[in-house]
C-alpha cells in the first residue's frame, strides 16, 4: 500500500527537550489527518520535519513516497505548507502575495486559479489591501491561497484557526472538506478537540508522544468508562467533591458542568452519587450518563500514561 505519510521512530531534541520522542504513525492518499494536542506536544516540530525545514536526531520518513533527507528539494515541489504563525509578507497586498509565491514556484496564478478560486472570493474584494491589515480569518484565507497556488499532492497545515472565530473556524473547515473531496491528501495539527470529528483519522499527541491513532468515532468507542456530567449551584466545591467520590478514576471541569468518570463495572452510580453529594450539602446536584467526547478520550489516555 503506498502512502501519504510515513514516519518512524521520530526523535527530535532542542537541548534538555525531548519535543518529539520517537514518533511514528501513517496517512493515507487523500485523507485527512488530523494531529491533535495541546500546546508543547510536538505538533509543530514534527510538521517542519515533514516538509524538509528540519532535521529528525533519529527515525525516518517519507513523504509522497520520497525520503524526507535524501529528497528534500522534490518534496518541496509537491507538497504546501502553512506554518501556525502567519509568515507571508505584511507589507506586500494580498494580490501581490498571492502572485510572488506563484512565481516562487514557477507557475502562475491564473493556471492554477481553479483550485483557489471558492477561497479567493472571499479574499478579491480586499485584493490591493496589505496583508498586514487583513483579519485574522481573512489572512487565513490568504495564506491557504498561497499554500495552494502551485497545485501541491499534500497539504501541511499547522494550528490553521488558532485564534480565529467560529464562523471563520466552520468555513476553513468546510474548505478542507472540498480539498479532500478533489482527492488532495492533508494533515491539519489543532489544539482544539471539536475539529477532530472533521477528520478521517485523528492521532491524540501528548509532551511529544501518541497516544493513540483512530478514527474519531474509534477512539470513542475505546473509551473505557462510564461517563457522568454533573452540575451543582457551587461548581468549585463541586469539583473537589466529585474527586473524592469512592468511584470516581477522574473529573474534571467541561463548560458548565463536570465529568466524572468511573469504572464500567460500576454500572449505575446515579443514587449513590447524589446521596454523596446531599450529605455534603449539594442541593439537587443535576446527574447524567453521557457519551465521551474527543476531549473525554484524551485525558483518560493521558491518565493512563
Amino acid at each position: 500500500m503506498s502512502y501519504g505519510v510515513i514516519a518512524e521512530g521520530l526523535r527530535k531534541r532542542y537541548g534538555q527537550v525531548e519535543a518529539l520522542k520517537g514518533i511514528s504513525f501513517s496517512v493515507r492518499p487523500g485523507e485527512l489527518f488530523g494531529l491533535i494536542g495541546p500546546d508543547g506536544a510536538g505538533k509543530t516540530t514534527l510538521f517542519r520535519i515533514l516538509a524538509t525545514l528540519l532535521l529528525p536526531d533519529e527515525g525516518r520518513a517519507e513523504v509522497l513516497g520520497l525520503d524526507i533527507v535524501r529528497d528534500w528539494r522534490q518534496i518541496r515541489r509537491l507538497v504546501g505548507y502553512m506554518p501556525g504563525r502567519f509568515s507571508l509578507y505584511q507589507d506586500l497586498s494580498v494580490e501581490e502575495n498571492l502572485r510572488f509565491f506563484a512565481t516562487i514556484f514557477q507557475t502562475t496564478v491564473e493556471a492554477n486559479y481553479d483550485l483557489i478560486r471558492d477561497i479567493y472570493t472571499w479574499l478579491e474584494p480586499f485584493k490591493n489591501r496589505r496583508a498586514g491589515k487583513l483579519s485574522g480569518g481573512m489572512k487565513q484565507k490568504l495564506a491557504l491561497c498561497c499554500a495552494l497556488i502551485h497545485r501541491p499532492k499534500l497539504l501541511f497545515l499547522d494550528e490553521p484557526t488558532t485564534g480565529v472565530d467560529p464562523v471563520s473556524r466552520v468555513e476553513f473547515w468546510d474548505t478542507l472538506d472540498h480539498l479532500r473531496a478533489q482527492g488532495m491528501t492533508i494533515l491539519v495539527s489543532t489544539p482544539y478537540m471539536d475539529e477532530a470529528a472533521r477528520c478521517d483519522r485523528i492521532m491524540l499527541t501528548r509532551e511529544g508522544e501518541a497516544l493513540r491513532t483512530d478514527t474519531p468515532d474509534g477512539i470513542r468507542e475505546a473509551y473505557p468508562f462510564a461517563l457522568w456530567s454533573v452540575r451543582s449551584v457551587d461548581m468549585p466545591r463541586l469539583l473537589a467533591d466529585l474527586r473524592h467520590f469512592h468511584e470516581a478514576v477522574a473529573c474534571f471541569a467541561f463548560g458548565d458542568s463536570h465529568h466524572l468518570a468511573t469504572p464500567l463495572s460500576s454500572g449505575d452510580i446515579s443514587e449513590p452519587l447524589r446521596n454523596y453529594l446531599g450529605e455534603l450539602g449539594h442541593q439537587s446536584p443535576i446527574i447524567e450518563r453521557i457519551e465521551p467526547g474527543i476531549e473525554d478520550c484524551f485525558m483518560a489516555l493521558s491518565q493512563m500514561e
